[in-house]
């Protein structure tokens, strides 16, 4: 039976309320209104009219000031992991993907030779940095799946992770940009399928990770609002 009236305004009311990764907020709206389906068909099977049944319902679910809190902690949880994993995943791989790369360019020796000293030690200076980043991302996302009983604020944990995403974007546009700087009239990827995928790749990814930091930083922006006792 479809949901009407009282129970799906409140639905609506709280679908409102949450902010949060698209999926997992609408799994826990589908299984709030279900719930609270469930609840009104049994108080109506007891002799209630519709609508008092539904009211009765969202009753004894609680208001929404009184689970938002629960919701909302949720979905800053799962947004957090979103970007863990991302990070976990995605910023090794695109190392590995350009020191593949650099091995393979076709005047990869004469490459090096032309290129000042400081160019090697700078780039695997990269590497370790993305390396760094890849494990904190593996760290966050152990702590917001394994980790959650010991962690008394996971929503701090969601949003430093994305403030550490955006930390670390000035300091990767630095060292790639003296990257490319010392590299230039060395390495000419303009004519290279596997050096402008890479490229491709790599800003896709760098996109990906801005984008989840940012939406972790809008879900966290604001302590729930304490539940009503």
């Amino acid at each position: 039976m479809a949901g009407t009236g009282v129970i799906e305004d409140y639905v609506t009311g709280l679908s409102r309320t949450l902010r949060g990764p698209r999926r997992p907020k609408l799994d826990m709206i589908t299984e709030a209104r279900d719930s609270l389906l469930d609840t009104a068909e049994a108080l109506e099977g007891g002799g209630l009219r519709r609508e008092e049944a539904e009211r009765a319902a969202v009753e004894e679910f609680g208001s929404i000031r009184e689970i938002a809190p629960g919701y909302q902690e949720e979905l800053s949880n799962a947004a957090g992991r979103r970007l863990a994993a991302l990070l976990f995943v995605s910023v090794p791989l695109t190392a590995i993907m350009w020191s593949v790369i650099w091995k393979i360019f076709p005047s990869a020796p004469a490459t090096y030779e032309s290129m000042p000293d400081w160019f090697v030690p700078v780039a695997r200076g990269v590497d370790m940095l993305q390396m760094f980043i890849g494990v904190i991302g593996g760290l966050t996302l152990f702590a917001l799946r394994r980790g959650l009983r010991r962690i008394r604020r996971p929503r701090l944990v969601t949003r430093a992770l994305a403030l550490f995403v955006w930390a670390m974007l000035p300091v990767m546009l630095v060292l790639c940009g003296a990257l490319m700087y010392g590299s230039r009239g060395s390495a000419d990827f303009s004519g290279y399928p596997p050096g402008m995928g890479a490229s491709l790749v790599s800003y896709a990814v760098w996109l990906l990770q801005l984008y989840g930091a940012f939406h972790c930083l809008r879900v966290t922006r604001r302590e729930p609002a304490p539940a009503v006792t």
